[in-house]
């Protein structure tokens, strides 16, 4: 099998995995190469798979597999033991070739390399982290390198991993320790919390030591995790409180979620459908509330223990508290005027310089092209005041999408 054919494949199983997103590196200011010039690669700018930082640049990344051979038999992964899809394998050399050669084209700004699991996780973790290092050590590759580790491989590789990569994920999969036994048998709650435990204490460690000038850098861009959504029978409030647990336990930087797939030839434990893909962008919404906006699980769970899928997380929380509104956009704390649906941090941050100087009112909305329908029912300003319609059994049918006419192919 040649390289081509085997990037097809392997790119190809790589997709399933959403936890690739670069961020928090700064690689530009690395130490130089090997030849003592300047290392090949940067972290910045735009250019095979496109993630999104938080701050919204666009990082290009070589999403691939070392193999999607595995010994694991995850009924919800396609590339389980039991699959009957195409198999291959890169060697480190081939990976690390890929990588440069894809980078000197401006194809990509760094790479994204998960496994199955060769022979034991030993042996795969060190495969993925030979990639690493042969990348930094011996070719001075500056770029960002996302690295999937396996929670039962030893400290020592998980430990050097960290020293090559800017950012490790260990993948969660589902959100009950239920559902893994019964979905994914060889694989452990207890183990993947253990080692999301210890990398926590390196990157305290590291973060406490980068006043030093010769502090080692581990893992800059922290730890991720995945959740697969809808392959079980978990509700998102349980999704979320998971979700706010491993945010304040283990100080990971994302939770990426991933609607189940159905794969071929499924085991009947399985949904014979995929879960609406709304489903999981209200995740996202309700996870990036937990994170910048001080909401918290019991607050966005919905009453049912799912998310409503006609409308967002913020404004459902607002209709179902509307004797917290109206705010007062002249005069609330910060706190308060990030619940007012329509309003995001950066927006919120901007009406409190701008009120120290003059009064709020709808023309600064206006002029801000803020969702004024969306948000003039729950605020207050210069020159507004809302209707009684807050009061209104009408204002959760006005707010929600009208229902769009099908068009039928002729």
């Amino acid at each position: 099998m040649n390289l081509r054919e085997k990037l097809t494949i392997l790119a190809d199983a790589a997709k399933y995995d959403a936890s690739c997103a670069s961020s928090g590196s700064d690689r530009k200011h690395a130490a130089p190469g090997p030849d003592g010039k300047g290392g090949i690669g940067s972290t910045e700018g735009m250019g095979i798979c496109h993630s999104y930082a938080p701050d919204g640049r666009c990082i290009s990344l070589l999403k691939i597999l070392l193999t999607n051979a595995c010994s694991f038999d995850c009924l919800y992964c396609v590339n389980r033991a039991s699959s009957n899809v195409p198999r291959a394998r890169f060697t480190v050399a081939e990976v690390v070739k890929l990588t440069l050669d894809f980078y000197r084209r401006n194809y990509i700004e760094g790479l994204f390399l998960s496994s199955g699991i060769l022979r034991d996780p030993d042996y795969t973790m060190e495969q993925v982290v030979a990639v690493a290092r042969s990348l930094r050590v011996e070719h001075g590759f500056r770029g960002y390198i996302h690295l999937k580790t396996i929670p039962e491989a030893s400290e020592a590789l998980i430990t050097e991993a960290g020293l090559h990569a800017d950012r490790l994920s260990i993948n969660i999969e589902l959100p009950t320790e239920t559902a893994l036994k019964a979905l994914a048998p060889e694989k452990s709650v207890p183990s993947i919390r253990r080692t999301m435990g210890r990398l926590r204490l390196k990157l305290d460690e590291a973060k406490s030591e980068q006043h030093l000038k010769h502090a080692p850098r581990f893992a800059p861009a922290g730890q991720s995790t995945q959740m697969i959504v809808g392959a079980d029978a978990a509700t998102d409030r349980s999704i979320l409180d998971l979700s706010a647990n491993l945010y304040g336990s283990y100080g990971l930087k994302r939770v990426y979620y991933s609607a189940f797939s159905p794969i071929p030839d499924a085991s009947r434990k399985l949904p014979p459908a995929a879960p609406p893909l709304l489903r999981e962008h209200r995740l996202y919404q309700a996870d990036w509330l937990l994170r910048f906006y001080g909401f918290s699980a019991d607050e966005i769970g919905g009453a049912s223990g799912m998310l409503d899928l006609d409308i967002d997380p913020k404004l459902a929380w607002a209709l179902g508290h509307r004797d917290r509104f109206p705010v007062d956009l002249n005069r609330a704390g910060r706190e308060t005027m990030l619940r007012v649906p329509g309003l995001g941090a950066k927006t919120v941050d901007r009406l409190i310089v701008a009120r120290r100087h003059r009064t709020l009112r709808r023309e600064d909305l206006g002029r801000l092209r803020l969702p004024l329908g969306k948000i003039l029912p729950f605020v207050e300003l210069g020159d507004h005041r809302p209707t009684r319609l807050l009061d209104s059994d009408r204002l959760a049918a006005m707010l929600r999408p009208r229902p769009a006419q099908i068009e039928l192919p002729f």
